[in-house]
């Protein structure tokens, strides 16, 4: 029986931060797949706002929140207990459902580092003050995180991808929603 779940509104600033995959041991706990590869925002929160799967059998309908106990690391993947989820049964009940944070509830970042739901929708200029597009998402590559970014041109929405490494970066200005950076349309 799912007793930790009360009825929420979701935060204007939700973030979706991941979901829950199953039950884990017998205890209530349950596996998270997170949307990060480092999903500091997870471990750090302990309210999680949450909406039930798409698919399958709902334990629950609207927005839910959930008070957790305790989210770690466990052999290759996070596990969370959370109050009111006290057994097996209660954390299968939570299959597929998604998690959402607060912006607001993350953990600050340090100098020059930055977390991509950020980054997503700012505006960036080249050195000489030229638009090159609106950051539409990020990936990572591997080594690097590339900003996608989208622009009009010719009336068709074209892409444009830029690494986001300090050698092509020149500033992030999160409060003028602005990134600078050494680049040239034509490339």
């Amino acid at each position: 029986m799912l007793t930790g779940l009360e009825p929420a509104d979701m935060p204007a600033d939700a973030v979706e931060v991941g979901r829950i995959a199953d039950a884990w041991g017998i205890k209530g706990w349950f596996k998270v797949l997170p949307h990060s590869a480092d999903p500091e925002a997870i471990f750090s929160s302990k309210r999680w706002f949450l909406l039930p799967s798409d698919r399958g059998v709902k334990a629950f309908t609207g927005v839910a929140k959930l008070a957790v106990k305790e989210a770690k690391e466990h052999s290759g993947t996070v596990v969370a207990c959370a109050h009111g989820v006290d057994d097996r049964t209660s954390a299968e009940a939570l299959r597929g459902v998604r998690i959402f944070i607060s912006r607001s509830s993350f953990p600050t970042a340090g100098d020059d580092e930055y977390y991509w739901v950020d980054l997503i929708g700012l505006e960036v200029f080249n050195r000489e003050n030229e638009a090159l597009g609106t950051v539409r998402e990020l990936l990572s590559t591997g080594p690097q995180t590339v900003l996608v970014m989208e622009y009009l041109h010719e009336g068709k929405i074209q892409d444009r991808m830029i690494p986001f490494v300090s050698v092509y970066v020149d500033n992030v200005d999160l409060k003028a929603r602005r990134i600078l950076v050494d680049w040239q349309a034509d490339y």
